[in-house]
């Protein structure tokens, strides 16, 4: 339980809590299950004390040190806390509920299973913060600065991102939701997104020596075309989920061009993008090659087109415009109208 002499010196005057601190700086305050209920604490220095189940409902903590505070099992809720310092604060459990928390830094604390619904997280900064099973619902977060934030199993509902004076929109991912606000106030991010799709292509294709070089062709031959060409090797290595990394190439390209000549890893990798991608997707085998058998239930996808048999490189080169690139763009048009 709390201190009864650090309590009474915490409610009555903070300034000789604040000399009082300067001069027992090894001393870590016990204000736990303490009833700080509307007080006045702002500007307080409680790094590191503890405050584990303390009731700071509607309390005023704006501009206060929390810097390592033990706040966990608190309750929050309604509390002012503009401009707190909550860095590596341990905010497990606790209520922050419809409380104030802009321009707060929550860098490195720990809100595991925190309830901030209805939290004005407005110019917020969270980064490596902790936000596993933490309730999100409907909190503003307007301005917020998130990066690293855990947030496996937080329940993220109607987070606002205009300001208090905009129209109310909400989305309900936190690592969204920065996103779609620059998406939405910045001309030169829509532009570059409407360039990427518009423009990217993605080439498929074994790395060996002898088909790089067909692969590395194309690409050149691409940019000729004004076209932004990505090369993928799938048989190297990848920290990332294979699939995942597709998918949002995929995702962001205006076609694929998928060489099955000396096919390995491609059938797999197809696989992970024809059924689930409405994307045109252009197979090339060389003449002197058969489609592997597994190609044949990918003919009944619209966006797949017949594979183009080529006999040699001049001669894809050559075509590419004709046999390649406008059956793809003509189906990517036949593909936005549906």
């Amino acid at each position: 339980m709390a201190n009864r002499e650090h309590l009474d010196l915490l409610k009555h005057s903070i300034e000789n809590w604040h000399g009082w601190r300067k001069q027992h700086p090894e001393i870590l305050p016990d204000l736990s299950e303490a009833n700080l209920s509307t007080a006045n604490l702002s500007a307080a220095d409680l790094s590191r004390a503890n405050l584990t189940g303390t009731n700071l409902v509607t309390a005023h903590l704006w501009r206060a040190d929390l810097t390592l505070t033990n706040l966990s099992r608190a309750n929050l809720t309604g509390a002012n806390l503009m401009a707190a310092n909550l860095g590596r604060a341990d905010l497990t459990g606790a209520d922050l509920s419809h409380a104030n928390l802009m321009a707060a830094n929550l860098t490195g604390a720990n809100l595991m299973a925190a309830n901030l619904t209805g939290a004005d997280l407005s110019r917020a900064t969270l980064v490596s913060t902790n936000c596993t099973k933490a309730i999100l619902t409907d909190c503003r977060i307007y301005g917020i600065s998130a990066w690293d934030v855990e947030l496996q199993g937080a329940t993220q509902n109607s987070l606002i991102i205009a300001g208090h004076e905009q129209p109310l929109i909400s989305v309900d991912n936190l690592k969204i939701a920065q996103f779609i606000y620059l998406l939405l106030n910045n001309q030169e991010i829509r532009d570059v997104i409407d360039i990427v799709a518009k423009k990217f292509v993605l080439i498929l294709g074994r790395f060996t020596l002898e088909r790089k070089k067909v692969l590395d062709a194309l690409r050149d031959e691409l940019r000729q075309h004004n076209y932004l060409p990505i090369l993928f090797d799938f048989e190297k290595p990848s920290s990332r989920n294979l699939t995942e990394t597709v998918s949002i190439l995929a995702h962001l390209s205006r076609f694929i061009i998928a060489d099955l000549t000396d096919s390995r890893s491609i059938p797999n990798e197809l696989r992970a993008i024809i059924p689930i991608l409405r994307v045109p997707v252009q197979p090339l085998l060389n003449i002197l090659e058969e489609p592997y058998g597994m190609f044949e239930a990918f003919k009944d996808y619209p966006w797949v087109l017949p594979p183009y048999r080529y006999i040699d490189l001049p001669t894809l080169l050559a075509t590419l415009e004709e046999q390649i690139i406008d059956p793809a763009e003509q189906k990517a048009h036949e593909l936005m109208k549906l």
